[in-house]
């Protein structure tokens, strides 16, 4: 191919017995390209993205190809996706400055050019890193990366580089640090300014975002790209006024942004404006019929039908072999909602199957992995480990942790008793797993985690430290109660080092059905996290592991933790709302009772649902589906009858 000798080296791809994968795929697509088999080369370009959906350059040379067809829009949607899933593809860029200037999009075409000429400049090696970032080799990319620096120590896109790998790898702590520094030598580096905005909203230090967002948003007025994180920031602090201020302000310049309508969806959502979300959404879909996060952010609503015209739009779009991975699993989630609600049982259970496929196949989850995690949480959180530190920890009593699996009706808790005076609801506060990152330091995916054992290590005032730090770090969430929700469900896991931390801090447990519970997390795309609900054998065994982790703390932190079942707060709302009033201390308000009047922001995906009074649809739901379930039955069959609501 380089000697320019293109149809030898197509016969050779022929030949080989790797010639279908990705690799050959796209080898031979550019020797039919150059030969001038076009049509040839779209068809060998369309089996890769169906095998490889996110191959970068599948779509560049896909671009490449329509351009040479003469087909302008196809080329620039193919080239605009190349970038997405890789910004170091410096082709792509330069006929992105051509074309989006023949369409009349000024700005992109700016932008374009501005990353041609930036990527031009760069040294080799990052370039390299960028690529590798992009294709998920972050070890590679790190060890390049660091190779440089130590030539470069003060090379600035080098050290913003790393930073992105240290946000990616978790490593919060190295990633601000790096681009603090990076700052000192470039103030006026607008990329360096927007990671560090990200990195410290990661880190819940959201003052300082915004403060940092505000910096970055007066050094180019106007910039559509840090207006947003503006807002974003704004979001954050729950100053929605100026967040969906700004979205309208940018959707004035980029009406069609389907992301910006997208953003302005989310934050109407947050704070119950159900019918401008909706319609925020429909215009993200309207802007990009293809666009699966719209789609689906219409029908994690829970509230929203959709109608037949729509229903065909999604399955259309579906079925298109030229659209992204994460579109389609997107689009695959909101269908399998969209045909539930029409008790079209087996089409939506082939839609959801579809989804969780394409998105677990993104992941790396190992269960093993979890279960000895577990395991080690048992092994080293004792009667005795807690009798040596009966009095160690910062004594306020201000927390109220809700914990359990997703989808369990955590967010019906929080909502009950945020809707009391003396209490706050906040998030799903990351603190407690950003401080298990911390303890557990730098890991390789084969090194033996220092954390849980590390807590037999630690001084015992640094516990008061860590409970200290907690609440200062989590006051800016609160509205001034004395008391607040954190509603992380999967500090579960982390029990033992809450109840060292924060000795008079409560517990509740959110227990659901397990089938129910388990199957309604399989049907949610999920932000982030939650690894193990993409598939019904790991749900399944995560369910049982969490039922067991959960006897231990009942076993070695007696009286600590509330177990609250759905059915139950379902069945007799009164009743619960006292016993867990009680087990809080706190004096009985009807408010607690009319939740679904509580007006606060909500951010999780049983947002509607929690706005409208106690009924009982959707507790059996998963039985409509059990004839699919049976990998998810026979993880369960061996949990005990009480968790099935038998005697």
């Amino acid at each position: 191919m380089r000697r320019g000798n293109f149809a030898a080296a197509l016969s050779l791809l022929d030949e080989t017995p790797e010639r279908s994968s990705a690799e050959c795929l796209y080898l031979r697509a550019v020797c039919q390209r150059y030969l001038g088999r076009l049509e040839k080369a779209l068809e060998t370009l369309s089996l890769l993205r169906e095998s490889a959906p996110d191959h970068a350059r599948a779509w560049q040379e896909t671009g490449h190809t329509q351009r040479k067809l003469k087909n302008g829009q196809a080329a620039l949607s193919a080239y605009r996706e190349a970038v997405r899933l890789n910004s170091a593809l410096v082709a792509s860029w330069r006929a992105l400055t051509e074309l989006e200037g023949e369409v009349g999009s000024a700005q992109r075409a700016e932008l374009a050019a501005r990353q041609v000429k930036r990527l031009s400049e760069l040294p080799k090696e990052l370039v390299s890193v960028i690529s590798l970032i992009h294709e998920g080799r972050l070890y590679k990319a790190e060890k390049i990366c660091r190779a440089f620096l130590q030539a470069n120590p003060s090379h600035v896109e080098g050290m913003r580089l790393l930073a992105e790998l240290g946000l990616r790898l978790n490593v919060l702590d190295d990633a601000e640090f790096l681009l603090e520094s990076a700052l000192e030598f470039e103030p006026d580096n607008a990329f360096v300014r927007f990671d560090y905005v990200t990195v410290l909203a990661r880190r819940q230090k959201f003052a300082a975002a915004l403060e940092q967002a505000a910096r970055l948003r007066q050094g180019q007025p106007g910039n559509p790209s840090f207006e947003m994180a503006y807002a974003n920031q704004c979001m954050a602090v729950g100053d929605f006024d100026q967040a969906l201020t700004i979205y309208d302000q940018v959707l004035e310049q980029l009406p069609d942004h389907a992301g910006v309508h997208l953003s302005r969806g989310h934050a109407l959502k947050t704070i119950g404006d159900s019918d401008g979300a909706v319609a925020a959404y429909r215009a993200a879909s309207q802007a990009r019929a293809e666009f699966g996060d719209a789609w689906w952010s219409l029908a994690n609503l829970k509230t929203y039908r959709f109608g037949p015209a729509e229903l065909d739009l999604m399955r259309e779009q579906e079925a298109r072999k030229d659209i992204s991975r994460v579109d389609r699993y997107h689009l695959c989630f909101a269908l399998g909602k969209a045909l539930e609600d029409l008790a079209e049982y087996a089409e939506s259970f082939a839609y959801y199957q579809r989804g969780n496929e394409l998105k677990g196949a993104e992941l790396s989850y190992d269960p093993e992995r979890i279960s000895q995690e577990m395991a080690a949480q048992k092994r080293v959180c004792t009667p005795a480990f807690f009798a040596d530190r009966e009095s160690v920890g910062y004594p306020a009593p201000d927390p109220i942790f809700v914990v359990g699996l997703p989808r369990a009706g955590s967010t019906l808790i929080e909502q009950i008793l945020a809707s009391h005076s003396q209490v706050d609801g906040t998030l799903e506060l990351p603190n407690v797993l950003a401080l298990v990152h911390r303890l557990n330091g730098r890991q390789k995916l084969d090194e033996t985690p220092r954390y849980p054992g590390i807590l037999d290590q630690l001084d015992h005032q640094r516990f008061a430290e860590f409970g200290q730090a907690y609440i200062e770090d989590t006051r800016m969430h609160r509205q001034g109660a004395p008391r607040f929700i954190d509603k992380m469900p999967n500090n579960f896991r982390h029990i033992g080092l809450i109840a060292t931390l924060l000795p008079r801090a409560r517990i509740i447990d959110a227990r659901r059905h397990p089938m129910a519970c388990c199957f309604s997390g399989f049907k949610q795309l999920f932000a982030e996290g939650q690894e193990f609900s993409y598939s019904l054998e790991h749900i399944g065994r995560y369910y049982r592991e969490y039922v067991r982790l959960m006897d231990h703390w009942d076993h070695v932190l007696p009286g600590r933790i509330l177990r609250v079942r759905y059915e139950d707060v379902i069945g007799d709302l009164e009743g619960q709302v006292n016993r867990m009033l009680d087990f809080l201390n706190l004096p009985f308000e009807p408010a607690c009772l009319e939740f679904h009047k509580t007006r606060r922001s909500v951010r999780t995906a049983s947002a509607e649902q929690v706005r409208q009074p106690i009924n009982q649809s959707g507790l059996d739901l998963w039985q409509h589906y059990v004839q699919w379930l049976g990998p998810l039955e026979s993880e369960l069959r061996s949990l005990p009858a009480n968790e099935f609501g038998q005697t």
